[in-house]
């Protein structure tokens, strides 16, 4: 009688596997709230590198549009689909050498990103030797 079983409860447990979302727990990529809560970030790859793009804006008071661009043709463009992070490169918890797009300055940061537990993510900004580090907290 078990032996037949088995095979059932090997089946179960494989589809199980199956159904597990592509970016499970303990990977940087995914969805992320940003340190102010006022956007959700979705973090995945882009050729060999990583990026991440506002797929949406919490903030009922922040703007719909990159109003702060510096260049003036993107200042017209929808914050949400917005790219924030490009150009890292790395694996695992670390990923270094890309760029941080902060809309509400409009400034662009070398970066670098560091998954410190499942649901929290190290973000750090620097301007020259002075940085700055944010924790993201994973989305449900």
């Amino acid at each position: 009688m078990r032996l037949k079983l088995l095979p059932i409860v090997l089946g179960a447990g494989a589809s199980l596997l199956a159904a597990t979302p592509a970016f499970a727990a303990g990977t940087i990529f995914g969805r992320w709230i940003t340190d102010d809560r006022s956007a959700i970030v979705r973090i995945d790859r882009c050729g060999g590198q990583l990026c991440g793009t506002v797929e949406r804006v919490l903030n009922p008071r922040a703007p719909a549009y990159d109003v702060n661009n510096p260049d003036p043709v993107r200042r017209t463009r929808p914050l949400v689909g917005t790219m924030v992070l490009h150009g890292f490169s790395g694996s695992g918890s670390a990923w270094t050498g890309g760029q941080a797009y902060d809309p509400k300055a409009g400034r662009s940061y070398r970066s670098r990103l560091r998954l410190e537990s499942d649901s929290q993510l190290r973000v750090t900004g620097c301007i020259s030797f002075i940085c700055r580090s944010m924790t993201w907290t994973r989305a449900s």
